[in-house]
């Protein structure tokens, strides 16, 4: 679809406007809470920006759909960006060009609460490194990136590819000053699914670690074999795996059961790359990452925090 004359240009857009269409484009879904907190956090009701989001969509550059919550059922509003905000943000470059398109039957499916509890967990990394004089922007974590673990041009599916619900970046500074680049893998599970299917694609996270694509036939002779996340990752990034949608004790009992089929997992327990904890977005919430709020996926339930290191070597 190009852009005709009585669509709005790029340099017609509000600053405003230029901050929330990346980022509905990224991130897919958001409330006009999650907007809020993101880039009006310092008001203490959203006037503003319910404004802008008024005009915004009266320029058919986004939409938004109702979303019913609570025992009351109160009405939240659910923010996407339509195809013409796409292709604005599309030609500014900003953020990476991604296929996926939301639309509005895709927006007031089922898909909405995954795609939501994953934005929770971005802002509040985000919300804490504020907090903490840490760095993690509002476009820091990107959801859904393939990540080749298979062979194949024609394989399709969960046999060829990972997709961890989001990437995260994240710049830590320690108490004696030090900065650390930090990436996770975020697993979001808000209970839905068969504990052995989670488990399952833990295992493919330990798969990824050791992948080693084969060089094209051009280049085998002169072409070293390495891991294929180091094309990507300066270090393997750490999986965090964030539970809700059920009551403590519930999650709990799914922590203990993962831990349980993990060290059964020969992928995990002797390969020794990856490095996964589990949480709960109650506890990330409340007391934030670098609190003792994560499980070790492998070896002693002591907790610690997302660098899942003992406290000491933190």
């Amino acid at each position: 679809m190009s852009l005709t004359q009585s669509e709005p240009a790029a340099s017609s857009i509000s600053l405003f406007g230029q901050r929330l269409l990346p980022l509905l484009y990224q991130h897919r879904l958001m409330s006009t809470g999650h907007l809020h907190r993101l880039l009006t956090p310092h008001a203490r009701r959203p006037v503003y920006l319910l404004r802008r989001l008024a005009e915004l969509r009266g320029a058919g550059l986004i939409d938004r759909v109702d979303r019913r919550t609570g025992k009351l059922g109160r009405c939240e509003q659910l923010w996407y960006i339509t195809p013409w905000g796409c292709e604005i943000v599309e030609r500014s470059a900003v953020v990476t060009a991604r296929p996926y398109r939301i639309s509005p039957r895709a927006a007031a499916s089922q898909l909405q609460e995954h795609t939501l509890a994953v934005v929770d967990t971005g802002v509040v990394f985000t919300e804490w490194a504020g907090r903490l004089g840490d760095e993690c922007g509002r476009l820091d974590w990107e959801p859904e990136l393939a990540h080749r673990v298979r062979e194949g041009d024609n394989r399709i599916g969960d046999d060829a590819f990972l997709v961890p619900d989001a990437v995260l970046r994240y710049t830590h500074t320690t108490k004696e000053g030090r900065r650390q680049l930090l990436t996770f893998f975020l697993e979001i599970d808000r209970a839905t699914m068969q504990v052995s299917r989670l488990a399952q694609k833990i295992s493919t996270y330990a798969r990824y670690a050791t992948y080693t694509p084969l060089p094209g036939r051009r280049r085998q002779a002169r072409s070293v074999l390495r891991e294929a996340w180091r094309d990507r990752y300066p270090v393997f990034p750490r999986l965090l795996i964030v539970l809700s949608g059920a009551e403590p004790a519930a999650l709990a009992r799914r922590t203990k059961d993962l831990r349980a089929l993990a060290a059964l997992d020969p992928r995990l327990s002797q390969g020794g790359v990856l490095r996964a904890g589990v949480t709960t977005a109650e506890l990330l919430q409340t007391q934030g990452p670098f609190a003792p709020v994560v499980t070790p996926l492998l070896g002693p339930p002591e907790l610690t925090n997302v660098l899942l290191t003992p406290f000491s070597e933190a």
